[in-house]
């Protein structure tokens, strides 16, 4: 699944967001791109569980299309 992160600026932010989502599941695989500004996250879990993973981190987050 792939996220959007706008405020996603730095090596910082991806840190928060990959530590975050490990922090609900610790075998989740995270993909961040800066350039992007996305996260893609191979999980067990939901979207939604992913997402709010992102968002307790203290960042937006919308799911991205995956074309």
């Amino acid at each position: 699944m792939k996220f959007s992160v706008p405020d996603m600026s730095c090596g910082h932010c991806t840190a928060a967001i990959e530590k975050s989502i490990k922090a609900v599941d610790a075998g989740a695989e995270v993909n961040c791109d800066l350039t992007a500004r996305s996260v893609a996250v191979s999980s067990g879990l939901s979207a939604e569980e992913i997402g709010a993973a992102i968002r307790q981190a203290g960042y937006d987050v919308t799911p991205a299309d995956a074309g």
